[in-house]
């Protein structure tokens, strides 16, 4: 029975029922994309290959040797559950259209790859998003790119022993253009937080049965069908049977001092004093720092972090602007096709405390930031009129400034392009009464260069010769 991309049901990887099909997948499909694998450490490798038979050696012993399955990914998780016992280190490949033809897959081959975004490359797509011009990217992002190598772990340990085998066994004519080095953040609730300070990672589409069971689901629904994120891996040996992931990778250096005057400007905009102040940022975001949606409540606090909730009953954003990071990039009454699988994380060092009130000229403006990484089964829009994933969001949702009603603006957060229009902001939450008009938040993330990749199968990798 061929693999069902739009199964209306969470899929139950450990039915013993699971027809073949699915098992052949979930036997050759890499993990960190069904289900986020542990990387509270984690280490990029950018590189470039310059002879196809070394470059297809390579992958292929690292696939053999370090790149687990799906399912042994999903294994080791619940084992850990029942033993506390710590499972192996995530190693991920992802391939450029570039890569594909450096280890010499024809033109023809190439095609059958369906994504435009990924046939083009990043850099050819720059309008689409309006991300800045190539010259101004880190050097490693700006020169051709062939893979990606992700390793990840909770202990630094592993992380770091694996990192220098993959680069002692890059064949002579290879090159490392560039590395990555990303290590988690958490508030004392033991929450993951990004730069700004704020709870990040909480909304994220599940795809299996036992991690939507663990939900509550009376306003929304987390399940989303694996058609969100795979697709047939066109040079597998079995593309019924063996899967892949258009996988977007972009460096994101956030401005966290001027993100911070920015809330402190707001909050005195809005007259708000003491706890009341929290809500500024609230309205940037769509949640406070703690993650509380502000759609829901006025304040911060009430317990776990929330995902069951929507945007009913804000239907003329009186406690979340429109414009609010999360209701941007999730608006959860529409646009579910468009929502991707994020498995972001932080980088770069920091000796301030990220979820205080300390005074904004305390916090770094350059050097930290969000290693942003997607799933996505389409990057761009397809001829067949199907919304892209990636690229639509950031480009109608994220910087488009009537996004559902005029005059929303730009994403605070991780909009880009040119601010014409003013704004206005909620002046008490859940009442009509507006700010005066007022010029849009400036940019304080900018982006440092990325690439889209194909996550291949393992069958595909284990398969190169």
């Amino acid at each position: 029975m061929p693999v069902n991309l739009s199964n209306p049901r969470p899929l139950a990887w450990d039915s013993a029922s699971l027809d073949a099909d699915t098992r052949a997948m979930l036997d050759n499909l890499q993990p960190n994309i069904l289900r986020a694998h542990v990387r509270e450490h984690l280490a990029v490798l950018i590189l470039r290959f310059n002879d196809a038979a070394e470059g297809r050696r390579y992958l292929r012993e690292i696939a053999l040797t370090h790149v687990k399955s799906a399912r042994k990914h999903l294994e080791e998780v619940r084992e850990f559950g029942r033993t506390g016992r710590n499972g192996t280190p995530y190693v991920g490949i992802g391939l450029s259209r570039a890569g594909y033809r450096d280890l010499g897959h024809s033109v023809a081959d190439i095609r059958k790859f369906g994504d435009a975004a990924f046939k083009d490359g990043m850099k050819r797509r720059i309008a689409e998003v309006s991300d800045p011009p190539v010259e101004q990217w880190e050097r490693a992002y700006q020169r051709e790119i062939h893979a990606i190598i992700l390793i990840g772990d909770a202990d630094p340990e592993p992380v770091e022993r694996l990192r220098q085998r993959f680069v002692r066994d890059l064949p002579e004519s290879a090159r490392v253009l560039g590395e990555e080095s990303g290590t988690g953040m958490r508030n004392p609730a033991g929450d993951g937080i990004e730069h700004f300070g704020y709870v990040d990672g909480r909304s994220q589409p599940l795809f299996l049965a036992d991690e939507v069971e663990r939900e509550p689901r009376t306003n929304w629904d987390p399940f989303f069908p694996l058609g969100n994120v795979l697709v047939a891996d066109p040079l597998a040996p079995n593309p019924s049977r063996h899967f892949g992931s258009y996988f977007v990778f972009r460096k994101l250096e956030q401005n966290v001092r001027a993100f911070r005057q920015i809330e402190e400007d707001l909050a005195d905009d809005l007259g708000l004093r003491g706890e009341e102040r929290a809500r500024a940022g609230a309205l940037l975001v769509g949640r406070f720092r703690d993650g509380t949606p502000i759609t829901g409540k006025e304040k911060a606090g009430g317990g776990p972090v929330a995902n069951d909730f929507t945007y009913d009953g804000d239907d003329n954003g009186d406690r979340c602007p429109f414009s609010g990071h999360i209701r941007k990039t999730n608006p959860r009454s529409f646009g579910r096709e468009v929502v991707m699988a994020r498995r972001g994380q932080t980088y770069g060092e920091r000796t301030d405390v990220p979820w205080d009130d300390a005074e904004p000229h305390t916090r770094p403006s350059a050097g930290v930031g969000l290693l942003f990484m997607a799933f996505n089964a389409r990057v761009a829009d397809t001829a067949d009129g199907r919304f892209g994933q990636f690229e639509f969001m950031q480009r109608s949702w994220a910087n488009e400034p009537n996004f559902q009603v005029e005059g929303t603006g730009h994403d605070p957060v991780i909009g880009q392009g040119e601010r014409e229009i003013k704004v206005v902001f909620p002046k008490t939450w859940n009442r009509p009464d507006r700010t005066p008009a007022m010029r849009q938040v400036t940019q304080t993330v900018t982006m440092m260069g990325g690439e889209y990749f194909f996550m291949p199968s393992l069958a595909y990798l284990r398969g190169l010769a």
